[in-house]
């Protein structure tokens, strides 16, 4: 069997591009529809009824393209709205938090982990609860640090006053000792350059997004969802505001001309 429908991935804009890369890799035969919601961003400062009416929105979009898998590449919707995706749609629904947090446990050497995310993120306290569900030995050290979405919207992934913010923000983990970060939310993996600059590089920083590749392609494996066809996929791209600057920021992460890009209506 082989089934040609897509995948759907949506963040709250630019960020969710990390994990389009990364299950473009490990199943390139699968076509993909990307929407950020750039009209929206950033997520991690709304309310959690917010954010779960736009993640229901998103997924609904994502829906009119008969899409058979939907991943919610934002952490802030997966920390709060994922359960209640689940039970809204009949597709399977993944999200980045659980992915992470294994990967976190799996990877620390001396059991102090940290987490940076969005405000609604952090205090959701996500992360620390899948990361104590594996391991309660663990010790988890977290912060916020909402003016990285911008930043990243903005294209400041490498200048001076990012790093000036950047280690205001981490100071207290690198106090904390922490050897393995994980970066909770999708467009921090864009920041990478400045936060290992700051924390070292004996810090190991956890990105989500390879893992939740590998489960995507473990559920529509044993599904038989996967599509076994060879061909060029052709990956559409949505955004819910002008798509100028999402074009620009994609191009230069992703290496490539985005031709594809639409505004939603």
């Amino acid at each position: 069997m082989s089934d040609s429908r897509p995948i759907g991935i949506f963040d709250s804009g630019v960020g969710g591009l990390t994990v389009f890369s990364e299950v473009e890799k490990a199943l390139p035969r699968e076509e993909i529809v990307y929407f950020g919601d750039t009209a929206r961003v950033p997520y991690g400062t709304k309310s959690k009824e917010t954010i779960t009416r736009f993640s229901v929105e998103n997924v609904e979009f994502l829906m009119k393209h008969n899409v058979k898998l939907v991943l919610v590449a934002c952490n802030t919707a997966s920390s709060l709205s994922l359960d209640f995706l689940k039970r809204c749609f009949r597709v399977p629904i993944i999200g980045v938090i659980a992915p992470g947090a294994r990967n976190a446990v799996n990877s620390t050497r001396n059991n102090r982990i940290g987490v940076v995310g969005t405000n609604a993120t952090i205090i959701s306290g996500a992360y620390e609860k899948a990361v104590k569900s594996i391991s309660r030995k663990i010790a988890v050290y977290s912060q916020s640090c909402p003016l990285f979405v911008p930043l990243v919207e903005e294209g400041w992934t490498k200048e001076k006053v990012t790093y000036e913010v950047a280690s205001v923000y981490l100071k207290g983990l690198k106090a904390k000792g922490v050897d393995t970060l994980i970066l909770g939310c999708t467009h921090y993996p864009l920041l990478k350059d400045v936060i290992k600059k700051f924390m070292g590089s004996e810090v190991l920083l956890v990105d989500s997004a390879r893992e939740v590749a590998k489960e995507a392609k473990a559920i529509l494996d044993a599904n038989g969802l996967l599509n076994i066809n060879p061909g060029r996929k052709k990956h559409k791209f949505f955004v819910s505001d002008e798509p100028g600057p999402f074009i620009r920021l994609s191009e230069r992460f992703l290496k490539r001309k985005m031709t594809c890009v639409k505004r939603a209506v």
